[in-house]
């Protein structure tokens, strides 16, 4: 039912959002030039690599770590970047990694294959028994301002209590959090 409705959800967001989706790739291309769309090996379900989508929204050469322990990330952020991670719409082009069925609307985020202490408390909390989200539980309750053993509990209290009534919830609660930037990293607020 859930890989049903985010076929179904994410071909209808694509033809919906398609002028928007437009309008974006021309704003980062004409203000930073290309590639439009970043790139970048993630873990998926089964503990198993796959590459999600998103548009650039930073300088061309910047180091692959978590944004967390990017220390430069202001000066590699860039004009267009800035509005597109404040508002989360960079994350746009993973729909076509729910139809390609390595991602759902919800589930745990996807993390870079680098964040080895994460990596391993979820492999130990069966967090990769499920595919990865958009966004997820971890996301709604603080983003990233828990420490790595509270974002990895939050994934598995989300693979414990998965359910359609949950992943409405957290879809619901995930736009409040984008309207009202709640739980935004310091990195968000540039």
């Amino acid at each position: 039912m859930k890989r049903f409705f985010d076929i179904l959800m994410g071909a209808l967001a694509l033809i919906i959002l398609s002028p928007l989706l437009l309008i974006i790739s021309l704003a980062v291309l004409f203000t930073d030039g290309a590639p439009v769309i970043f790139k970048q090996a993630r873990v998926g379900k089964n503990d198993s690599l796959f590459y999600i989508y998103k548009f650039r929204t930073m300088k061309t050469g910047t180091r692959n770590v978590a944004k967390k322990d990017l220390d430069e990330y202001k000066s590699c952020i860039t004009p267009v970047g800035r509005i597109l991670r404040k508002t989360s719409l960079d994350e746009l082009p993973q729909l076509l990694n729910i139809i390609k069925g390595e991602m759902s609307f919800v589930g745990p985020r996807p993390l870079i294959p680098e964040e080895a202490h994460i990596r391993e408390l979820r492999r130990e909390y069966g967090v990769y028994s499920v595919l990865p989200g958009v966004t997820g539980w971890a996301q709604v309750k603080g983003r990233d301002n828990f420490s790595d053993e509270e974002k990895a509990g939050y994934d598995r209290e989300y693979v414990e209590r998965q359910s359609l009534a949950f992943d409405i919830k957290i879809v619901f609660m995930t736009v409040g959090v984008v309207l009202t930037h709640k739980n935004m990293s310091p990195h968000d607020d540039v």
